[in-house]
């Protein structure tokens, strides 16, 4: 691939060529490393490829996805089984007897 480097640090500039051999690597570059790259075809730029920015939701697209998901309720065989764990879990250190051993 090109060593030819666009004027920010960490960005690649590529043949419309180079990019479609080499696409699967560009990729894991940008994925891994956050590299960006300009795609040039007749050494004019055309298309970036960058990383994705980590998407926020807000609050009412939370409550959107959360209001139209579908969950199974839960059997009485699995409910019994979390009780007994939490019963487990909470149980005290201490014997409520202090003899008991």
């Amino acid at each position: 691939m090109s060593d030819k480097r666009n004027l920010r640090q960490g960005v690649r500039n590529v043949s419309a060529t180079e990019a479609a051999k080499n696409f699967g690597s560009i990729l894991t570059e940008v994925r891994e490393r956050g590299t960006e790259y300009v795609v040039e075809h007749r050494g004019k730029p055309v298309a970036r490829i960058s990383p994705e920015e980590n998407r926020r939701l807000t609050l009412r697209e939370f409550a959107e996805i959360v209001r139209n998901r579908t969950i199974p309720s839960p059997g009485e065989e699995y409910l019994r089984a979390v009780e007994e764990g939490i019963a487990y879990f909470n149980r005290p250190e201490v014997p409520a007897d202090p003899w008991e051993r």
